[in-house]
């Protein structure tokens, strides 16, 4: 049974302008309005309640060494993740519905827990900027996956002794820009990467092959899929858009291909406040809805 979890955090993102604060902490419930919810428990999920996160602080005076909100994603990871193993040990499949991609810690603190082992990062970025790699760390959301994988500050990347939270041979991601600054570093690190173009030429069915044929990666993982992996032709709602994404359609059957063998599933990054009709959060709806379906289906499998 899946069992749905709203994470409305943006504690891992940057102001989108001077005194603003993100707009995706209202993703869940724009979600729950456009029918996802509904739709889900229809077919059998039910609904594991909200972990809120703290209060969102852009302290100008933060050391450029740390975290933006760095105490508080610390301390909603660690409640979420308690949240995750309570519904894995229920022998449920959690489906958090963020918020923004810092939630990606959370779920590998409790992938430790659990004994789950691998991460598939779907995102429009590789969110592999890490204090080896850049000067500018700051913002987690774009930093998630090398905090994931152990490449961070260990206040993030190694909270209460669990990191490195996913194995870098047993961690695949998918969706990138050919022009990420980071992509060579994350195809050299990484089991398996496919970016954005090679799905577009040969198929999100052929692209969830490759994953569940990886080694480590055939038994089940962790599944984050961060919205702007779509094109922003069909998704602008989200901080930081780039053209060359996939379409609907092809985020859907990707995910259909993924989604039986992940234990539990993570979707972020979708903003509210650039989605003032509503449109496009009927879009994530039906995306999820639809490819999220059997998720956990086949993790014992």
């Amino acid at each position: 049974m899946i069992a749905i979890v709203s994470a409305p955090t943006n504690l891992g993102l940057r102001p989108p302008t001077p005194g603003s604060v993100p707009g995706t902490a209202k993703a869940p419930e724009a979600l729950r309005e456009a029918g996802l919810h509904a739709v889900l428990m229809s077919q059998g999920a039910r609904d594991a309640g909200v972990v809120l996160p703290g209060r969102y602080v852009d302290d100008p005076s933060r050391d450029p060494l740390t975290l933006r909100n760095q105490l508080a994603i610390v301390e909603h990871a660690q409640r979420l993740a308690a949240r995750l193993v309570d519904i894995r040990r229920r022998g449920d499949a959690p489906l958090v519905l963020g918020g923004d991609c810092s939630l990606i810690v959370a779920a590998g603190l409790a992938s430790q827990v659990t004994g789950r082992g691998g991460l598939v990062h779907v995102d429009g970025h590789t969110d592999s900027r890490h204090p080896g790699n850049s000067s500018a760390i700051g913002a987690l959301a774009g930093e998630d996956l090398a905090a994931a994988i152990g490449r961070h500050l260990p206040e993030i990347a190694d909270i209460d002794g669990f990191g490195p939270y996913f194995d870098a041979d047993a961690t695949a991601h998918i969706g990138c820009r050919r022009d990420d600054e980071h992509l060579d570093e994350v195809s050299e690190t990484l089991a398996l990467t496919i970016p954005a173009d090679r799905i577009v030429v040969h198929g999100a069915v052929r692209a969830a092959a490759d994953v569940l044929a990886t080694p480590r990666l055939d038994r089940g993982f962790w599944l984050q899929v961060d919205v702007d992996v779509l094109d922003p032709a069909h998704m602008p709602a989200v901080d930081s858009p780039d053209a060359g994404g996939l379409s609907p359609e092809e985020l859907t059957r990707l995910l259909e291909g993924l989604a039986p063998r992940a234990w539990g599933a993570s979707v972020t990054v979708f903003d509210p406040d650039l989605d003032p009709t509503g449109a496009h959060a009927l879009t994530v709806a039906e995306i999820v809805a639809t490819g999220m379906r059997d998720l956990g289906r086949d993790v014992n499998a």
